[in-house]
């Protein structure tokens, strides 16, 4: 089975084009200020539109949104995905779904074993659950911080839910990431960028290539 995968953070279009021509299945649009990678609601109309005719899910991660952004993520960028990177509730998570009637993936910080068990208070509520490293103390953002996790903490719920892997993932760790935990969807944001918040193109093509043949 071949791995899917996300590229996340993108708000260009030579970074976006370079996703699309390398297979991306998911790409990530970052509605949340104090992120290098942040993009506002007209810049990312037209860039969201470009994906979805190009056959590639739209990703908005939020962090923690009140309703008034998430009806104009809504309006602009169509989202077929809320990505919840706060600490939204398993309620507020299932009301975000059904208000905005759209897939919901909440993201799970994980660090030390037993974080990765509360993937399993969105079961039916989270479409899709995204295993991130804990951000940093002191940190101004939830994820995109580079970080790594011991990918073992998943094995006591990776069969239990459907997930994405994150996490300081790069083209050099890709393929032993996916054979050693067996994700079937890996996202990457710092990881394919030459400095914060700037996407490499060439980066994110090897990525594809890598993760794409990667043997689980």
């Amino acid at each position: 089975m071949t791995t899917k995968v996300k590229i996340c953070g993108l708000k260009e279009e030579l970074a976006l084009e370079a996703a699309l021509a390398g297979g991306a299945d998911y790409v990530g649009f970052v509605f949340f200020a104090p992120s290098p990678r942040a993009v506002g609601l007209d810049a990312a109309r037209p860039l969201a539109a470009r994906a979805r005719r190009r056959g590639a899910k739209v990703v908005a991660l939020l962090v923690d949104p009140d309703d008034g952004l998430l009806e104009g993520v809504v309006k602009a960028a169509e989202p077929d995905i809320l990505q919840l990177h706060g600490r939204e509730s398993p309620a507020r998570a299932a009301e975000i779904g059904q208000r905005w009637r759209r897939q919901v993936m909440k993201a799970i910080p994980v660090a030390a074993p037993g974080d990765a068990a509360l993937a399993l208070r969105y079961a039916g509520i989270a479409d899709l659950v995204l295993f991130d490293a804990k951000a940093p103390t002191g940190a101004t953002r939830p994820g995109g911080n580079g970080l790594a996790f011991p990918w073992g903490l998943l094995a006591e719920v990776q069969d239990k839910v459907t997930y994405m892997l994150s996490g300081g993932l790069a083209p050099d760790n890709v393929a032993e990431a996916i054979r050693l935990t067996g994700a079937p969807i890996v996202d990457v944001s710092s990881g394919v960028e030459s400095r914060p918040g700037e996407k490499d193109p060439a980066l994110i093509a090897r990525f594809l290539q890598i993760a794409k043949a990667a043997q689980h």
